[in-house]
């Protein structure tokens, strides 16, 4: 991988970019020391850096590493993720921490913060939601629910329902059936960003949108039972069109929505961007283990069902534009303007 252009590097250290981390080291001249382009140490002036390709480069310059974030060790942790990745996708049954680390030349404590600093769950986490994406595909094939729970690597239907009710959202075989015996009733409410639809099970919120109706839900959830609402939403319908309206306010509105164990990861770093500020499509893809996924974090981004809720708004194109948003970008704008003014 080529070390980008100075101007774009500088961009990726104001951004604190970890896709960019392994790509050169920030030198700063006046302290002596170099740093990965995410250091969260306190920026130079511009006038004082100066990028090197690799550490070794920047060492023979005169400059040590950073002891905050040891931007020598990035390529190890890089390579102590994927293999304990790898150990976890071909296990049966999901290895301890300490036999993780131990395998991979770490402690214990030190190798979960640098599995979930570079995956955004701890591997306890990523291997669940591996299970859960098997099961998914397992209930769509097998006949049989319990054939289908063993296969995706359970120990019995208990640790399945256990680990997977809240997650998919419907009973097992509800699933395997294309949901087929899910109720989801929905309504129309009238918002300062246009028209809303809210539709929802008996868990929670599965599709916020504007602009849609009954016709686009069916076609979302086929085997489902569409029922329009007829007041018994009304209180949710009320809480979310305030959670529209001030998109800066922390909400608490009950969500049944899923995804791959990827998308998750995606939606759950959306959720973590602060009100009022905005990240990359390639600081998504950094900060949930994959640098090189800008395109899936984009995919992952527009296949989220719930608008707002899940802020997928606040991500744009690292140039700094919008970029695209399903319900028209002047809606992304507007979100975007309602909640810098809240701050």
């Amino acid at each position: 991988m080529t070390m980008p252009d100075a101007d774009t590097a500088w961009r990726a250290v104001k951004a604190r970019d970890r896709g960019f981390d392994g790509r050169f080291v920030t030198g700063v001249l006046t302290t002596g020391i170099y740093c990965r382009p995410s250091c969260a140490a306190r920026h130079p002036r511009r006038e004082n850096v100066r990028f090197f390709a690799s550490g070794a480069e920047a060492r023979e310059a005169g400059l040590r590493a950073c002891k905050r974030c040891m931007p020598d060790n990035v390529s190890r942790d890089e390579a102590a993720v994927a293999e304990a990745v790898t150990l976890i996708e071909r296990a049966e049954e999901t290895p301890k921490l300490d036999a993780i680390a131990e395998a991979v030349g770490y402690s214990a404590t030190h190798f979960l913060r640098v599995f979930k600093r570079a995956m955004g769950v701890t591997p306890a986490a990523y291997a669940r939601r591996l299970r859960g994406e098997r099961a998914e595909k397992a209930l769509m094939r097998e006949e049989r629910v319990t054939d289908a729970i063993y296969e995706a690597g359970y120990s019995g239907p208990g640790r399945f329902y256990a680990e997977t009710g809240k997650r998919l959202g419907m009973t097992p075989s509800a699933w395997r059936r294309g949901g087929k015996g899910v109720t989801i009733r929905w309504a129309v409410a009238q918002t300062s960003l246009g028209e809303m639809l809210v539709a929802a099970t008996d868990k929670g919120i599965c599709r916020l949108s504007f602009d849609e109706g009954e016709e686009a839900l069916h076609k979302r959830f086929p085997h489902a039972e569409i029922v329009r609402a007829n007041g018994e939403m009304a209180e949710l319908v009320k809480k979310t069109v305030a959670a529209v309206d001030n998109p800066a306010r922390q909400h608490n509105l009950p969500l049944d929505v899923h995804g791959t164990a990827f998308q998750e990861a995606v939606w759950r770093e959306l959720t973590r961007i602060p009100p009022g500020e905005t990240r990359s499509y390639a600081q998504i893809a950094a900060a949930v283990g994959k640098p090189k996924a800008v395109r899936a974090a984009g995919s992952a981004n527009g296949a989220n069902n719930v608008a707002v809720l899940i802020p997928c708004h606040r991500v744009i194109r690292t140039d700094g534009s919008l970029g695209g948003y399903a319900y028209g970008l002047e809606i992304k704008k507007k979100l975007l303007e309602k909640e810098s003014a809240a701050r």
